[in-house]
């Protein structure tokens, strides 16, 4: 079994434009357009596949660090934003990735100028092709929101991105997007084209499923979704170890083990589109509000059943708040309905949410977490052979955090 790289990081770079249209009003598929016109110039640069592969996933990820950055950003009085500081944590997250080739510098220089006047004052010449394909796309992109702009305006664009050469815009990224800024490129960044021109465009990029290569990845999905919240800080990562740790408790193959392992990853990814003032409130949430978090499950199931080939790890990543009597959300599935691998994703998401610390409780031991999950077994709401082995397995390991999964 593979999976398409390629179409998990598309995912990944929607997730993020919602983070980014909440932040700063940009603009829906943003990523997608990013990586299209890189994709393109790139092919007319001559950029081997492989290359041209790793640009293009850079150039979805260029805004990786944005959840984190708004939390390094929160009770600062900033006027202007640290784009360095944004560029370098993108880059770090990104460099732990299974890339074809070496990313050096891909997006960390990505707000560079031609002329030295980006955040690290590097000018032409002295940052890789790759952040200066990225650098141009993503300055139009958000400067003229090429998903609306009108036709009649390509000349006028054109004749501003040449004016800029040497300036903003180094001489081989804008003679590149010179030549492929078309009427029909223009046409098919249009929101009702995006997808397919994305399709169209981007290299498939496989890798096995039983890859050991995967689990770094869903490491860095793990970590974008936790920096959301300064609440829920390390959520995501401990129930993808809790995960790992029952799937090995279960003599889980490789194959199986990282499935759940991605699923656990993903499973929050929808918290991206859920507005921090209600992720972060302190007190009870009202209805209305409970309403809005309870939908970020539902955007999860959408977000990751745009991708083709992952099956049930959607399945198990959409189903963490079921339960076996019915009263779970959001499509109120019960027993029958519901694998053993989505059973133990609810187990431990259950037993992850109880333990932590969180505003509106303190953190709990393992035993003071075991009894809520009882009780929750003998109501008939979760497994209860699922939860008499969660307390085999993590009575040893009460109130510390898990370690990443050993892959040797």
């Amino acid at each position: 079994m593979v999976i398409r790289m390629d179409s998990l990081i598309q995912v990944l770079a929607q997730a993020l434009d919602l983070v980014e249209i909440a932040l700063i009003g940009a603009t829906t598929n943003h990523g997608k357009r990013i990586a299209v016109l890189c994709s393109a110039m790139g092919r007319r640069l001559g950029l081997p596949i492989e290359e041209l592969s790793d640009l293009v996933s850079c150039a979805l990820l260029h805004d990786n660090a944005l959840t984190e950055y708004i939390l390094l950003q929160q009770g600062r009085e900033e006027d202007n934003p640290n784009l360095g500081t944004h560029c370098a944590i993108g880059q770090s997250n990104a460099e732990i990735l299974p890339f074809n080739k070496s990313i050096e510098g891909f997006i960390l220089y990505h707000h560079e100028r031609a002329d030295g006047q980006g955040p690290f004052g590097l000018s032409e010449g002295h940052f890789p092709l790759q952040a200066e394909l990225i650098a141009i796309s993503d300055m139009i992109d958000a400067e003229r929101h090429l998903e609306s702009i009108a036709t009649g305006s390509l000349v006028d664009l054109r004749k501003n991105i040449e004016a800029e050469i040497h300036n903003r815009f180094t001489e081989r990224a804008g003679n590149a997007l010179l030549d492929v800024f078309d009427e029909n490129m223009l046409s098919s960044l249009r929101n009702d084209k995006i997808t397919e021109t994305t399709n169209n465009m981007i290299p498939v990029w496989t890798r096995d499923m039983n890859d050991p290569a995967l689990v770094p990845f869903a490491e860095f999905i793990s970590h974008i979704i936790d920096r959301k919240s300064i609440t829920t800080g390390t959520h995501t990562e401990q129930i993808a170890n809790r995960i790992w740790l029952m799937s090995e408790f279960y003599g889980y193959d490789m194959t199986e083990k990282i499935k759940l392992f991605l699923a656990a990853a993903l499973h929050d990814i929808g918290k991206l589109a859920i507005p921090s003032e209600i992720l972060e409130k302190p007190g009870k949430l009202n209805k209305d509000e409970f309403g809005v978090i309870k939908n970020h499950v539902s955007k999860t199931h959408s977000l990751l059943s745009e991708m083709e080939g992952l099956g049930l790890i959607t399945e198990w990543a959409s189903n963490h708040h079921e339960k076996l009597d019915g009263s779970g959300y959001p499509r109120g599935l019960k027993a029958d309905q519901l694998d053993f691998n989505s059973r133990l994703m609810t187990c431990i998401d259950i037993y992850q949410a109880v333990s932590e610390k969180r505003p509106y409780h303190s953190g709990r031991d393992h035993g003071e977490t075991m009894l809520i999950l009882r009780e929750m077994a003998d109501a008939g709401k979760i497994d209860s052979g699922i939860v008499n082995d969660i307390d085999k397995v993590m009575a040893e390991l009460s109130g510390r955090n898990l370690p990443r999964p050993k892959l040797n």
